[in-house]
């Protein structure tokens, strides 16, 4: 396993309990928690054709509601996203 990776996700894995006290509403648990937990795995979150933030689900359980996040890979979409305050 690559030694950075390991290295941020021990870092975030601290940060977290130290941090969450603070972290009051989902927004901010989206913001200081699960977007570095998937820029840790790589994905470009900075990317809009990559991560897309309120993502409008159409799947069996979802349709037509937005989701937190979608990740698409090669124009694919892989990866849906619900997160709430931790």
């Amino acid at each position: 396993m690559d030694n950075n990776f390991t290295n941020a996700l021990k870092a975030l894995s601290i940060r977290i309990p130290e941090q969450k006290e603070t972290v009051k509403t989902e927004e901010a648990t989206k913001m200081f928690f699960v977007v570095p937990f998937f820029q840790i795995l790589g994905y470009n979150v900075f990317n809009p054709f990559e991560f897309i933030p309120e993502y409008t689900a159409d799947i069996q359980l979802k349709n037509g509601d937005k989701v937190d996040y979608a990740i698409k890979l090669e124009d694919e979409l892989v990866i849906l996203i619900e997160a709430k305050h931790w």
